[in-house]
């Protein structure tokens, strides 16, 4: 059975790895207004592109509207950590 994290240990908006994980490639514990929430995103094995490139801008673009949303968005955390 994979590894769990402890929600209490994670420091917060510190993103990492998770450590077993089948799809997800980052966890992160997101804490905002005195609210946490753990939060994976990243597709596994996917690496962003360079900033500016069109892959680049069609993910920030297609996903505009979740990364506004804050820390408390997967997205948010997508395009700050791989992209």
């Amino acid at each position: 059975m994979a590894e769990r994290l402890n929600k209490a240990k994670m420091a917060c908006n510190k993103p990492k790895r998770p450590p077993n994980h089948p799809t997800q490639s980052h966890v992160v514990k997101a804490c905002e207004g005195g609210k946490e929430k753990v939060i994976r995103f990243g597709q596994q094995g996917v690496k962003g592109s360079p900033k500016g490139s069109a892959r680049n801008k069609s993910f920030k673009a297609r996903h505009a509207k979740n990364i506004k949303k804050g820390k408390m968005s997967a997205a948010y955390w997508a395009d700050k950590v791989k992209w």
